[in-house]
């Protein structure tokens, strides 16, 4: 039975039948983020549901930021499909410890790893409480995968002292033979091809990563050009729908246009939920100043910052008000595009403005109806006259607030409780800024 099962799996063999092994393949040549995160990830499942048999990364990186790779680490070290690194130039930082988590690494002549010391944007040196974390990771890393654990730790602290290894007092950096002769390297190789040779692959079949579409808008929508265009129309549309309310048209394109800014930054997991809040936060003390509070007053002022920050600091790499690995020139730029893209929204709602009534289209937008006293449309008159104690009839209902009339002319007031019908019989029971009325007894 034996035999006729070798037989069998033979014949299959040799007709084609049998399954090649598949190699998938990640192409890493950018630095460390929370898109490369994401998209690490998403290929790690695809490899995992096409039940790939091995998962190369070809690898060429400077680093980038800890969470992100961290993030890789731990999808690396969870798979339960072989992976393996090919270290193409560099793995420097980051990619010495997305490498290091790799089952075997394999790099070619002329490449380099190490140099894990956490720095910060503009490439200063982190605080330590950042280098004791990189420090413990790198070493947990290599313990996982067999490799000298105070090696992996002589990568981020120039202060480990490792007899003919590390012994110069600076950040401890491997060539390919230098990694090859202390473990952390297997073998170096000249192309793929001959590692996947090495790793005992002659016939196999090798698939790729591409990012999605959803990967390409991601990065299309996050470009500052692009977030700029998607601020103005947010805020254009918010000031025309506090304006008009009940248009829909302009308060839909501020939502989407919100959605579409928002959401990208999310999933590159810039934009945190508090961030996303203060701008919410912003726009309803907005509305707030507009619909219920006359005049434009700390409310107002309150809610243009409110939203301001909620736009600038969602672009920025920030963890609440930790500004560590957030460089000068990032925050110059997220400040730069919210402030330009507010001031040409308020340049483009006055020209908007200007041209409403010329605009057969725009002008849809405007009320441009009169409202005639033959119509029975009264201005309400000042106040100051009345007395308390004055009768009069609702001329209109008042739910609670309304319009009465008295001695002819028309005033704007409010029912003391209830409402009053149009026609009732009311008297004037308080005076002031609003006028209270109540339904006069019979």
């Amino acid at each position: 039975m034996k035999y006729l099962f070798v037989l069998f799996s033979f014949l299959l063999t040799m007709h084609g039948f049998a399954k090649e092994p598949l190699v998938y393949r990640f192409n890493f040549q950018s630095e460390v983020d929370r898109g490369t995160a994401r998209m690490f990830s998403k290929a790690m499942f695809q490899a995992q549901e096409m039940k790939a048999d091995l998962f190369l990364i070809h690898l060429n990186t400077y680093g980038g930021m800890l969470d992100a790779a961290d993030s890789i680490r731990n999808t690396i070290i969870n798979s339960d499909i072989p992976v393996v690194v090919f270290i193409d130039r560099n793995a420097a930082s980051a990619g010495a410890l997305i490498s290091i988590a790799c089952n075997r690494i394999y790099m070619r002549s002329g490449s380099s790893i190490g140099a894990a010391t956490v720095v910060t944007q503009d490439g200063q040196a982190a605080p330590d409480k950042y280098q004791s974390y990189m420090r413990a990771m790198m070493r947990a890393t290599a313990e996982k995968r067999n490799r000298d654990p105070k090696i992996a730790e002589a990568m981020v602290d120039p202060r480990v002292v490792i007899p003919g290894v590390n012994d110069s007092g600076r950040v401890l950096t491997f060539t390919a033979s230098e990694a090859l002769a202390n473990n952390y390297c297997n073998a170096i190789v000249e192309s793929e091809k001959e590692l996947l040779q090495k790793e005992n692959f002659t016939a196999y079949t090798t698939t790729e990563y591409h990012p999605s579409w959803a990967d390409n808008a991601i990065g299309f929508l996050i470009h500052p050009a692009v977030s700029s265009i998607l601020i103005l129309i947010m805020l254009a549309g918010l000031y025309f729908e506090f304006q008009a309310p009940g248009t829909i048209f302009p308060i839909a394109a501020s939502v989407l246009a919100a959605v579409l800014y928002f959401a990208p930054l999310y999933l590159e997991g810039l934009a945190a939920n508090w961030e996303i809040l203060l701008f919410a936060t912003g726009v309803i003390l907005l509305a707030v100043e507009f619909f219920v509070i006359p005049g434009f007053g700390i409310t107002g002022i309150a809610g243009i910052i409110c939203t301001t920050l909620g736009f600038a600091l969602s672009m920025l790499n920030n963890n609440g008000w930790d500004f560590t690995f957030t460089s000068k020139s990032q925050i110059i730029m997220s400040v730069t595009v919210t402030s330009g893209a507010m001031l040409f929204s308020i340049v483009l709602v006055i020209f908007l403005l200007s041209r409403i009534n010329d605009s057969k289209r725009l002008s849809k937008l405007a009320l441009n109806n009169t409202l005639e006293s033959v119509k029975g449309y009264h201005a309400p008159a000042d106040s100051d006259d009345v007395q308390i104690g004055m009768n009069g009839i609702a001329h209109t209902d008042l739910r609670p607030s309304g319009k009465i009339m008295m001695n002819g002319r028309v005033y704007d007031a409010v029912a003391e409780s209830g409402w009053i019908h149009k026609g009732e019989q009311i008297e004037v029971v308080a005076t002031g800024m609003t006028l209270t009325v109540r339904t006069l007894s019979v």
